[in-house]
């Protein structure tokens, strides 16, 4: 259990992360969120691209329907999509909620995701094969999981209050780049703008997907209320989660495992 922030650790926070955007403020991990994740998942370490990374794996009650990669947000931690990885498996999703290997490579980390669909899809190393994959990616891992979503085997992609970046030299972030080549259909769920989604940045991409299944703005969401279990440390940066708003976000990653993992 985590104790409310005192005085003294908030000034220790915005000393760390003062120079940062709120964006960035709201991602400085905790090693545990206020309330824990329901348990059940199984801890599985693998090697990918030459680093290690922990995976959670969820096992579906009963028959499997397909697969699903939860993506958490900048220097969070998987246990972050833990909620919404326990609903999804109680539906009959086979569920992975890694631990990103690079902190602010999207590339990188696209790539561990390529590589955790290819493993689903070719071996039984979490327990069963899976065909047909669904990615999830929240804030900055929703830029991740748009720039590994034409790999193959992946059907659907839901980005939720996405992160994008315009790295040096570029014309245009590296997003909506990726976006204007996309192909696999894709679900976007965001809150207004704020300085915690750095003001609505990936917006732009609703008009250069091609296969834009919805593009969908809660009224009054946080950037909290789309990771569950959230912490205090999201809440100090950006602002309250509601519990029917991370509802509203759940039973729409159900809605799209019904569409994409029938």
């Amino acid at each position: 259990m985590v104790r409310a922030p005192t005085k003294v650790s908030v000034m220790w926070i915005k000393k760390i992360c003062g120079t940062f955007s709120l964006v960035t403020l709201m991602a400085c991990r905790v090693s545990a969120a206020d309330h824990p994740v329901h348990e059940g998942p199984e801890t599985q370490v693998l090697n990918i691209n030459g680093q290690s990374v922990a995976v959670d794996v969820y096992s579906p009650t009963g028959s499997q329907t397909g697969a699903a990669v939860l993506i958490h947000g900048f220097t969070r931690s998987r246990r972050t999509m833990g909620e919404h990885a326990q609903a999804l498996a109680e539906r009959g999703v086979l569920v992975l909620t890694p631990d990103v290997p690079c902190t602010f490579d999207f590339h990188c980390n696209a790539r561990a995701i390529a590589e955790l669909v290819k493993t689903l899809r070719e071996t039984e190393t979490f327990g069963a094969r899976a065909q047909r994959v669904m990615l999830v990616g929240f804030s900055a891992g929703g830029l991740s999981s748009l720039l590994a979503a034409n790999t193959p085997g992946v059907v659907g992609l839901v980005a939720l209050d996405p992160f994008d970046r315009r790295m040096p030299n570029e014309t245009e972030s590296l997003g909506l780049a990726a976006a204007r080549q996309l192909q696999t259909e894709t679900w976007i769920i965001r809150a207004p703008a704020s300085s915690c989604n750095a003001h609505s940045v990936a917006e732009p991409w609703r008009l250069a997907l091609r296969a834009l299944w919805r593009d969908e703005v809660i009224a009054q969401a946080s950037h909290c209320d789309f990771e569950a279990p959230t912490d205090w440390i999201c809440r100090l940066a950006c602002g309250a989660a509601d519990v029917s708003r991370q509802s509203q976000v759940r039973q729409s990653l159900l809605e799209a495992a019904a569409k994409w993992l029938p």
